[in-house]
C-alpha cells in the first residue's frame, strides 16, 4: 500500500487512482475512485450514482476550466506532474483555491519530489503522491525547511512587507 503525505502527515493511501486508460468495466460501487478526467467527461452520471468517494485526475494540458462547474462532486482532485520539468499544474492548484473556491483535496501525483513540495504546498497542494523511488518520511523534513516567505500566495495571502507593518 503507497503512503502519502496530507496534510502535512505521512498516512496509508485509501483511494484508488484509475489508470487513464480505464473504463467503468468492473470498477467496484463501493470503494474511492479517483478517475481520469476522459471518464468523467464519458460517464459522469454513472460515477456520480455510485456508493464510494469520488475524485477526478489532470493530467498535464488537462484545464481545470473544463470542469469547474462540477468541483462540488469530488472530494479529491488530482493533478498529474508527468515529468518534474513541469510546472503546468501549479497554476491549476492556485486556481482551485482562488478563484474557485475548492475546499476538497488537491493532491499532487506523479513525478513529485521532496524539493517541489514546499512550493506545492503555497498554490494549494495539500496531499502528495510522491514517485514511489522516493522516501516520503523524509520528504516530510522539506516543511521545515523554510521558517519564513517573502511572497503572498494561498498560504500566506500577504508579502511580509505587509505583514511587518
Amino acid at each position: 500500500m503507497q503512503r502519502i503525505i496530507k496534510n502535512g502527515q505521512l498516512i496509508d493511501e485509501s483511494w484508488h487512482l484509475l489508470p487513464k486508460d480505464a473504463t467503468l468495466d468492473g470498477i467496484p460501487n463501493c470503494d474511492d475512485l479517483i478517475v481520469p478526467l476522459g471518464l468523467w467527461v464519458e460517464h459522469s452520471t454513472a460515477l456520480k450514482a455510485r456508493d464510494g468517494g469520488l475524485g477526478v485526475w489532470l493530467d498535464a494540458g488537462e484545464e481545470i476550466e473544463e470542469i469547474a462547474d462540477q468541483l462540488d462532486n469530488f472530494q479529491v482532485i488530482a493533478l498529474n506532474f508527468p515529468a518534474f520539468t513541469d510546472g503546468r499544474h501549479t497554476s491549476t492548484a492556485y486556481l482551485l483555491r482562488n478563484r474557485y473556491g475548492y475546499k476538497g483535496e488537491v493532491r499532487a501525483i506523479g513525478d513529485v519530489l521532496r524539493d517541489q513540495l514546499f512550493s506545492y504546498l503555497r498554490v494549494g497542494f495539500d496531499a502528495f503522491a510522491l514517485r514511489e523511488d522516493k522516501d516520503p518520511l523524509d520528504a516530510l523534513k522539506a516543511f521545515e525547511e523554510f521558517s519564513e516567505v517573502y511572497q503572498a500566495s494561498t498560504d500566506q495571502p500577504l508579502p511580509l512587507f505587509r505583514r511587518r507593518a
